[in-house]
């Protein structure tokens, strides 16, 4: 294994003494660049995910262009659904959707048990081919869906406004819900230890619809899932980041969960959350994408609240508080990248 050139992201990650605040952005391999547009007139989405080569490129991009401190392998949440037997498509100006979801017993009988090796081979396929390239310049990070969130796409169809199918599973047959989230969990658990196996330097689960839930619902359908994960991962000097959009209510819950860091979104205010949970993870954002619209001036102003706000000491990784827009100009986010580095330095030279 390559010793990593610039390791300062996986530092921060274990809340390790580093020279500046590290920075990496959700969905930073993705529509807002030009040349990932390039690659993609010419092949869909899920060819993209499965053609290793083209995962690859697109995930190395942001290293190269905006001078990024980890890459992200690029791929899908739902590609352990559709592993199992659900069709997917991606529908331009819609998203994913499945067409065959599962609405009853007799659907989630059908699915199928997934060996991540075989059924999701073109994944740990395209992470070989990036760590060879990245040669040690950054780390990669690995990632799934939550078992919550993949349901909710299992059982609605596809994107939801009300998530009223999956709402009323879990409150009409809880039980059931219980038995595809358990099931959904192992094969989560499975695919990230294949991930690290392969060769990821860190791991983040995205639970993007866990703040739909209510408090209590949260923790018997979200985060009890995520917490079965984490002790399931194998190798356990890896990162684990768990990110749960909307559950600012539950982030002493999720500090206990045995993640290394805490992903935020733009609705909390940074230092508070560290005054909350003191030093049981490291945080993870949590910039509003939005801020990418505006002005240079605007941008580096809101940067640097957030990392005031943070203070002194390492466990802080920058990031937006959710997927950076399709719209964003490049030149924007390489100013927050230059900015971020160059600004952060002076709350680290106590720890040097």
């Amino acid at each position: 294994m390559k010793i990593l050139k610039n390791d300062i992201f996986i530092k921060a990650c274990k809340r390790k003494p580093v020279e500046r605040t590290p920075i990496w952005v959700m969905r930073q391999a993705g529509r807002y660049l030009p040349e990932y547009r390039e690659i993609r007139k010419k092949y869909d989405f899920l060819t993209m995910c499965k053609t290793p080569e083209l995962a690859s490129e697109v995930t190395i991009q942001p290293v190269n262009l905006i001078n990024i401190d980890a890459a992200i392998l690029f791929s899908d949440i739902l590609v352990i659904p559709e592993a199992m037997g659900l069709e997917l498509k991606i529908l331009e100006n819609k998203g994913p959707v499945f067409l065959n979801p599962v609405r009853d017993k007799n659907d989630f009988l059908n699915l199928k048990k997934i060996n991540p090796f075989k059924d999701l081979k073109y994944v740990l396929d395209s992470i070989t081919i990036t760590k060879n390239i990245l040669n040690g310049e950054v780390p990669l990070i690995g990632f799934s869906g939550s078992p919550w969130t993949l349901l909710t796409y299992m059982i609605e169809g596809g994107s939801s406004k009300n998530f009223g199918k999956v709402k009323k599973l879990i409150y009409d047959e809880p039980d059931f819900a219980h038995l595809i989230l358990d099931f959904l969990a192992d094969a989560v658990t499975d695919y990230l230890n294949a991930k690290i196996e392969t060769g990821v330097d860190a791991v983040q689960i995205f639970d993007t619809w866990g703040g739909i839930l209510s408090p209590d619902m949260f923790n018997e359908f979200s985060l009890n899932y995520i917490k079965k994960i984490i002790s399931g991962i194998k190798i356990k000097d890896k990162p684990v980041i768990v990110f749960s959009k909307g559950a600012y209510f539950a982030l002493e819950n999720i500090a206990e969960s045995g993640a290394d860091v805490i992903g935020l979104d733009w609705t909390s205010d940074i230092g508070n959350v560290r005054k909350r949970i003191g030093e049981k993870a490291a945080l993870q954002g949590n910039l509003d994408p939005a801020v990418l619209y505006a002005s240079i001036d605007k941008i580096r102003k809101e940067a640097s609240k957030i990392i005031d706000s943070f203070g002194y000491g390492s466990g802080h990784i920058f990031n937006l508080g959710h997927g950076i827009h399709p719209d964003t100009n490049p030149d924007n986010l390489k100013e927050l990248v230059r900015f971020v580095k160059q600004y952060s330095v002076k709350y680290h030279k106590s720890e040097n």
